[in-house]
């Protein structure tokens, strides 16, 4: 079971309607598409440190066993994310201000791959490279996905509001039950729902022709969010891949 960050995220913050505005910055395609590059070379930086450390975790039994017998450092990764998480999302000129919002946003993912690997080093090296292998393939494939669909999934906060929120009920149930099937389930709608949000905040970036979308100032905010999405839909097919076990 993981957590999932972004019960604390509020989309409305962070987004506003553009039939509303005649920000330019909405309607000029090269401002939008700049912001799109920053977005995910900030993402790929991200998802190559983390999968990084997840490689040395489950490569190198030296640095298990040194984390194994060092446990403040998990509550440290811990606390580091929580902090990092919380100022991120609630500090407004935090998020603008850099190279504070680089700083802390590094901070973050580097915790983020600490608390990664120690989950993943339960796992065989050939457990992990398939969960690596099929997040890849669900990510770009979803990715393009949100480029090309006509459909406008920013209309759908509410829907994702409440399902987040029935998954978080659903994962204390599963908790509590410590049931195999139980859990095989929760990873599954973890991963499906994850994958919704994937496209969700792929259209926030986007803007356009959605209903909602990412102002171009808040990169920062939006390459944690992409990320995110593909960690939680890596841990919940590593769940899956776990739970399947015979």
């Amino acid at each position: 079971m993981t957590t999932d960050p972004k019960m604390s995220y509020d989309y409305e913050s962070y987004t506003e309607p553009l039939a509303s505005t005649g920000n330019m910055e909405f309607s000029d395609k090269s401002i939008r598409m700049g912001f799109i590059r920053k977005v995910y070379m900030i993402l790929m930086a991200q998802l190559t440190v983390t999968f990084g450390m997840v490689a040395v975790f489950t490569l190198s039994a030296d640095v298990n066993t040194f984390v194994n017998k060092t446990p403040a450092l998990f509550y440290v990764a811990l606390a580091g994310t929580l902090v990092c998480i919380i100022a991120l999302s609630c500090c407004g000129n935090l998020r603008r201000r850099t190279p504070f919002n680089f700083i802390f946003l590094g901070l973050f993912t580097v915790c983020e791959g600490f608390l990664l690997g120690t989950a993943a080093a339960s796992f065989t090296k050939g457990e992990i490279l398939i969960a690596v292998g099929v997040t890849f393939v669900v990510t770009l494939s979803l990715t393009l996905f949100a480029f090309q669909t006509k459909f406008d999934f920013t209309t759908c906060g509410m829907f994702v509001f409440v399902t987040i929120i029935v998954l978080f009920l659903f994962g204390l149930l599963a908790l509590i039950l410590q049931s195999r099937i139980v859990n095989l389930v929760y990873s599954c709608l973890g991963a499906l729902l994850f994958s919704f949000y994937l496209v969700f905040d792929t259209q926030l970036l986007m803007g356009g022709n959605h209903k909602l979308a990412i102002s171009p100032e808040e990169y920062v905010f939006a390459a944690l969010t992409l990320y995110l999405d593909v960690i939680n839909i890596f841990m919940y097919i590593l769940s899956i891949i776990g739970n399947s076990r015979s």
